[in-house]
């Protein structure tokens, strides 16, 4: 009957071992902990682990416990964790004597089945709760860095990777680019974009859409800007569609743009590849506020701009054939150059002589259009009568999110003030 019930309990061996192949903690840490672990358990059976000691192999994923009692004569032992009877001694060496140190090889399968499993369970709680902290340092000091996984399983919300150490990383919805396309066991680049750590379970969140991950992708691209040559003022995406950086060099030698671009854009092309067919446009950066906006517009030529600093408000006047290239289709070259900037940006169109009409702010029609629907056309940038008939109809439907019948019954409104 003691020989099944030995078999039914816990193993040691098998115990220990379980712990032996950590991921992300140190052998030091570890040895440490399954050594105070094994004390916890030891000084709760004999009231003291000071006598004790104990030796943990975590490479080989065995222990051992060593109890050291000192010598004395027959009844006169006190403590029997701390000393051991002259008679006692010899049974385990003959030569031993009276004021000697024994030490004594203790069985820990001995203590209970109990006290194994108590162990057990302080070892997995100890190790996991090392394991989750050493995750979230090392991706901590990760964030706004790429890294590289394989695809393990893919959700609706989310896609679950596994990075070369079985570490679990996460790519919301939210941070993929609409027209990637996972498959399961396929590696997949990502910047690490945080960490979030509820109740000690790290849960790290990686990005595809983030600015930083195109800036990351460009220092690995281009030896200038990782070399400190050349640096990234600024970057500005709408992920898989379009995006501007803006670039300074610090040697007067170096044309920056050329230098990220690449001869025929060769060293952009596999940034765009990774990225879905990205079109990158890449501008050189100016501490010239009017000249850096006048850049970001880019390729429409801009006439005048001016700037409320205070505000960080740009008015931008064009010829009427410009205008729609700095909107740009679905407005994305305006939005773009004002993510860049941090300034946000109002297109006019340049009156000629012969347009002499003074031009009306859109809230003066405030009695003809829907409040509303000037707000969602302001906010795309236009704030004036001209300057959204002067702008594409497509934009304002897309971009100001407007049905096309709202759209028509605006430019109509506008249209019939000026041929009055």
């Amino acid at each position: 009957m003691a020989a099944k019930t030995e078999e039914k309990g816990p193993s040691m061996i098998e115990t220990f071992q379980e712990f032996k192949e950590t991921k992300n903690i140190d052998r030091t840490t570890l040895v440490s902990v399954l050594e105070e672990s094994f004390r916890n358990v030891i000084a709760k059976i004999f009231g003291s682990d000071a006598n004790f000691d104990v030796i943990v192999n975590p490479d080989k994923g065995d222990f051992e416990i060593h109890r050291n009692r000192i010598v004395v004569a027959d009844g006169e032992v006190a403590d029997e964790n701390k000393q051991i009877s002259l008679t006692d001694a010899q049974k385990i060496a003959p030569d031993y004597e009276i004021g000697e140190e024994v030490s004594e090889e203790v069985n820990f399968s001995k203590f209970g089945r109990r006290a194994i499993l108590n162990l057990r369970q302080t070892l997995a709680s100890k190790i996991l709760e090392l394991e989750h902290d050493a995750l979230y340092n090392k991706y901590k000091d990760k964030v706004g860095t790429v890294v590289s996984a394989e695809v393990y399983q893919i959700w609706k919300k989310e896609v679950l990777l596994i990075d070369d150490e079985g570490n679990e990383l996460h790519l919301p919805k939210s941070e993929q680019i609409s027209r990637d396309n996972y498959r399961k066991g396929e590696t997949v680049k990502a910047v690490v974009l945080r960490v979030d750590n509820e109740n000690n379970n790290p849960r790290i969140i990686l990005s595809r859409t983030s600015p930083k991950f195109l800036e990351r992708m460009l220092e690995a691209e281009v030896p200038e800007v990782s070399e400190g040559m050349i640096s990234i003022r600024g970057v500005a995406r709408m992920p898989g569609d379009r995006a501007k950086v803006a670039v300074e060099s610090y040697d007067d030698r170096i044309d920056p743009v050329g230098a990220c671009v690449g001869v025929k854009g060769s060293r952009v092309a596999g940034i765009v590849k990774e990225l879905c067919n990205e079109n990158i446009d890449v501008i050189n950066f100016s501490n010239n506020i009017q000249l850096y906006i006048q850049r970001a517009l880019a390729p429409a030529t801009v006439t005048s701009i001016t700037v409320d600093q205070a505000n960080k408000k740009a008015e931008v006047y064009l010829q009427p054939d410009q205008v729609s290239l700095a909107i740009g289709r679905g407005g994305m070259n305006i939005k773009l150059a004002s993510m860049l900037t941090e300034y946000t940006i109002d297109v006019f169109r340049v009156v000629g002589e012969n347009e002499a009409d003074e031009d009306i702010y859109l809230d003066e029609f405030s009695d003809e259009i829907d409040q509303w629907v000037i707000d969602a056309i302001k906010a795309i940038g236009l704030d004036t009568a001209k300057a959204v008939i002067n702008a594409p109809r497509e934009m304002l439907i897309e971009k100001a999110d407007l049905e096309e019948e709202t759209v028509d019954q605006v430019l109509g409104v506008l249209k019939a003030e000026f041929e009055q």
